[in-house]
């Protein structure tokens, strides 16, 4: 059994290590239909090895019918055909195992495809209840389509209706409110038990869990919703002690339900407060609960006043999770997902990466890297609608899932032989778009400047999740020491700034990566786009 980390108690692992999310339709694929498959993976673990990731999350790969990118399950024990069996996903959890990278998968544990069998059973049968159904049309409830009489409660899309884990409390407004201890409750925990004993006894590390906290409904303070997963999260361990759970959530009403939910760390989603803060720049467009965006911090040409209330509006959210659960509570910090948009997004271009990245593998989070992040792949504003990337008109989701960029020499740049109009999307038409194998070719690209940045993290324990961050400058540049032993400078813009930095008496400051930033005895310069990290001696 895996080491658990003093304090945090989740498996050592995760606590060391850095994640790549793989959206496996756009990664590599194989056969030449134009779409990612596991086989394609399975030729790029060299390459993922060579990065320094200690663990993949794929997007759903189960069978679906792809009208939310997978998000609409049909059958949660078997692999989508058009990424292979479950047999290669076997395979790619034993070739990624022999070269250090645990597997975790999203599981969508909030609702279903309508063409899951257990919803084409429910829809024409009233006595089972593992879906919400209404005798009265209402908000997010969609008519039947089978001979049940009523309506169904949907979760986002109409073909997504929402699993029954029953309601914390019943209403005579509602009268086919259930109980989370009714029978449907009942059933759909047991087949959660099975789904993730199913995948974890074929060898995958553990789940990233869609939309965690929103299975009890009506459920004030997720008493119930806590509930539910701490005892799945009781039984797991104790059949698998070194397998995770990972929430997706950071909303201000969920703070602590991941430690309360006994999940092994929290996940910082990229649509929320916390992150927005930090790198959205409205690029991607404009989130539905948004009127407009607000200024963020990794912005080249922000206002200095309005660049660092955006990082304070960050260490607020940070400081109030932390002080909620304790210093040492884990956070994944993404550079993107598959849900919004990229690092390279508007006005952010590929140089301004490397302060983005030295901040997020030193901050003290676990970081994740979105595939192409760590090459400036950008977010394509003219991307076609694909399944279901529109959620609202003000933004599309497929602009940060186009291809995965591998080789300029090679058609659609390695990602498949199939004709470039048979593509799962359109790749970045850019003649200078950056691939793989340039940026391995050139020890001073993106690439290489990210690899080292993984590696120097994990020789070097002061920069990881279990010590100490110390701010010492707050807004541009922004300094902070870890352990009480390394200084961190990163400045986002594109001007050089200067930052008055009391360090420890008598100490020096000696240079281990980055560029752009000299530290003397009154204080840290960073030229323009300047990062570096220092051991402080």
């Amino acid at each position: 059994m895996d080491e658990q980390v003093q304090g945090i108690g989740c498996p050592q692992w995760l606590a060391d290590g850095v994640i790549y999310e793989i959206y496996p339709q756009s990664f590599a694929d194989s056969n030449g239909d134009g779409i990612g498959d596991l086989a394609g993976v399975r030729q790029h673990l060299d390459y993922l090895e060579w990065l320094g990731v200690d663990v993949i999350w794929f997007n759903p790969c189960f069978a679906s019918p792809f009208r939310d990118a997978g998000y609409d399950v049909s059958d949660y024990l078997t692999i989508a055909p058009r990424y292979g069996t479950n047999e290669e996903m076997a395979a790619l959890i034993r070739e990624a195992k022999a070269r250090g990278i645990r597997v975790l998968l999203d599981l969508v544990a909030g609702h279903t495809s309508v063409d899951h069998p257990w919803f084409r059973a429910c829809m024409n049968d009233e006595s089972d209840h593992r879906y919400i159904w209404s005798d009265r049309a209402a908000d997010a409830f969609v008519a039947s389509p089978g001979s049940r009489p009523g309506w169904y409660l949907k979760n986002f899309f109409p073909e997504q209706p929402a699993l029954n884990f029953g309601y914390a409390r019943l209403s005579p407004e509602e009268p086919w409110r259930q109980l989370p201890d009714a029978s449907g409750p009942v059933q759909n925990r047991a087949a959660l038990r099975e789904i993730i004993d199913y995948w974890l006894g074929l060898g995958v590390a553990g789940f990233r869990v869609d939309m965690a906290f929103s299975l009890v409904k009506d459920d004030p303070g997720l008493v119930e919703t806590t509930a539910l997963w701490r005892e799945l999260g009781e039984w797991m361990r104790g059949s698998y002690p070194d397998a995770v759970l990972l929430p997706e959530s950071d909303e201000l009403r969920t703070v602590d339900a991941g430690v309360r939910g006994t999940f092994d760390a929290d996940f910082s989603l990229v649509i929320h407060d916390e992150h927005s803060a930090l790198f959205n720049n409205g690029g991607a467009g404009i989130l539905p609960w948004q009127e407009s965006v607000e200024p963020c911090y990794f912005d080249a040409d922000a206002d200095v006043d309005e660049g660092t209330r955006a990082l304070e509006t960050f260490l607020g959210l940070w400081n109030h999770h932390l002080d909620t659960n304790g210093a040492d509570r884990l956070v994944v910090l993404p550079s993107a997902d598959h849900d919004f948009s990229r690092l390279v997004c508007g006005n952010r271009t590929r140089e301004q990466l490397p302060a983005a990245f030295t901040f997020l593998l030193t901050w003290g989070s676990i970081p994740s890297i979105y595939f192409g992040d760590e090459i400036g792949m950008r977010y394509l504003e003219d991307a076609p609608e694909k399944e279901g990337s529109i959620w609202t008109p003000k933004y599309n989701r497929a602009g940060c899932r186009t291809p995965m960029q591998w080789d300029a020499s090679l058609p659609n740049a390695g990602f498949s032989t199939a004709p470039a109009g048979e593509l799962y999307l359109p790749q970045d038409p850019d003649a200078e778009r950056p691939t793989v194998a340039a940026q391995m070719d050139d020890p001073e690209s993106l690439l290489h400047f990210v690899r080292g940045l993984v590696r120097l993290r994990k020789s070097t324990p002061a920069l990881g999740t279990r010590t100490s961050t110390q701010l010492l400058s707050v807004g541009y540049p922004l300094v902070y020491l870890k352990n009480g032993t390394h200084l961190v400078v990163v400045n986002p813009l594109r001007r050089a700034t200067r930052a008055a930095v009391d360090l420890p008496g008598g100490s020096t400051a000696r240079h281990l990566y980055g560029t752009g930033v000299t530290v003397d005895d009154g204080g840290v310069r960073a030229g323009g786009f300047g990062c570096g990290i220092f051991e402080v001696g």
